[in-house]
């Protein structure tokens, strides 16, 4: 896939095009980029995938001026809202001249995802989940996270992004296929600064569980058996969107399941798509 670029809200935005047809918007979990989600595109077809790095990841700015005092805890950080994700990507889909897609989102891109239909439902003509959730941050959540940003802040980026290497990626995977690791770690380059945003934006995300009663289109969820920071007992609460639920349970999984087993969430995602024919 080529690289693209647009400038939106201060900062440079890359994305990414294969394909034809049917446009799906994939958003990738943080602190990782694009790549995330090549294999599982790779096995697709029939879809015109739309794949940015979302900003302060991957290729993309993070741009200046985000808002301070968002997060109570951490009243300096700048925060990097859901909502400033979400005007990113309208602003992708105008600049591509695509008036509705299908958007599929793994952790925080499923938090962007709740957010767009929010603000443009008109924008969505299906939901799929991979491994998030749409309840807010715990308070053991809020206290990591500032834990975290202290550490980024400390020049201790290298080492959090080594626990979360190993962390998010299911134990299976990691015994069957150990490569997956240093691959998946080489592609978390976030700066510390945009570190530090990520964590106080996904701190303040609003609760979206009121949200999910409200989804009209088709959701997909797909949850991993061994993710450690979004449980499949979360993820039912999509059961509850009017317009119909899918749920698959893979037990073997990781928090990074689209990226561990990309042949059964592609077949999945295949499969699902096929009811948005025509």
């Amino acid at each position: 896939m080529k690289s693209q670029s647009y400038v939106h809200d201060g900062a440079r935005l890359v994305f990414r095009e294969s394909g034809s047809g049917l446009p799906v918007v994939f958003l990738h979990p943080t602190p990782l980029d694009y790549f995330y989600w090549t294999a599982l595109i790779d096995r697709l077809g029939g879809a015109r995938a739309i794949v940015p790095d979302l900003r302060g990841h991957g290729a993309s700015a993070l741009g200046d001026g985000l808002p301070l005092g968002g997060f109570a805890r951490v009243p300096d950080a700048p925060t990097l809202t859901m909502q400033q994700l979400t005007m990113d990507t309208l602003a992708l889909l105008d600049l591509l001249r695509v008036p509705s897609a299908i958007f599929i989102g793994c952790s925080i891109g499923g938090y962007v995802m709740l957010e767009l239909w929010r603000r443009a439902p008109e924008r969505m003509r299906g939901l799929g989940f991979v491994c998030s959730k749409p309840q807010p941050d715990a308070e053991a959540n809020s206290v990591k996270r500032a834990d975290t940003i202290a550490k980024a802040r400390a020049g201790g980026r290298d080492a959090l992004f080594d626990g979360m290497a190993q962390a998010s990626i299911g134990a299976t995977a990691r015994g069957s296929r150990p490569e997956i690791v240093p691959e998946l770690r080489a592609r978390m380059t976030l700066s510390a600064e945009a570190l530090v945003a990520v964590q106080a934006g996904l701190a303040v995300r609003p609760d979206s569980v009121p949200t999910v009663d409200t989804i009209t289109v088709p959701v997909l969820g797909v949850a991993g058996g061994e993710d450690f920071a979004v449980s499949p007992a979360e993820m039912e609460a999509f059961h509850k969107a009017p317009g119909g639920c899918t749920m698959h349970l893979l037990p073997d999984a990781g928090h990074f399941a689209a990226y561990e087993q990309p042949e059964r969430v592609g077949a999945i995602v295949t499969d699902w798509l096929r009811g948005f024919a025509g």
